[in-house]
């Protein structure tokens, strides 16, 4: 079972543009969690995400596309970050949530990501080129 670990760090929401971690004692200590989940054979993929001053948010109101760049005044709990894990269980994979160094300050979410199995077959026959479209490849810029 997938799971997707959502990192949300109280405060960000208002970090000015180009904020990025600068804790090396915190950063280290995230690191060696990243670590123990990738030694763990769990580990899919884990990023941080810059803070919403330097996002943009689209909207569809009369399915007409609207785009409002960042900050965003409303938003009183951003994203910070995430893993995806592959874990057999819910419950593991909140125990792997309660290992990660967080600070007073971070919730995690967790989240079971949605698996093409889990739709009806008719919903399946539609997806069938997902897998496909979700293969990335990083490139060095």
């Amino acid at each position: 079972m997938r799971f997707m670990l959502l990192m949300i760090p109280h405060g960000y929401e208002t970090a000015a543009p180009g904020t990025i971690p600068d804790d090396v004692e915190a950063v280290g200590a995230m690191m060696a969690y990243n670590e123990s989940m990738q030694k763990a054979g769990i580990l899919i993929s884990c990023d941080g995400l810059h803070p919403p001053s330097m996002g943009a948010r689209v909207s569809f109101p009369g399915r007409k596309p609207k785009v409002v760049d960042g900050p965003f005044a409303e938003a009183k709990e951003v994203l910070g970050g995430y893993w995806i894990i592959d874990v057999p269980s819910r419950a593991d994979a909140i125990e792997w949530a309660t290992r990660c160094p967080g600070s007073e300050n971070e919730v995690i979410e967790v989240r079971q990501i949605q698996e093409i199995a889990d739709y009806p077959p008719d919903v399946q026959a539609l997806t069938a080129e997902m897998a496909s479209m979700q293969a990335v490849k990083k490139t060095q810029a």
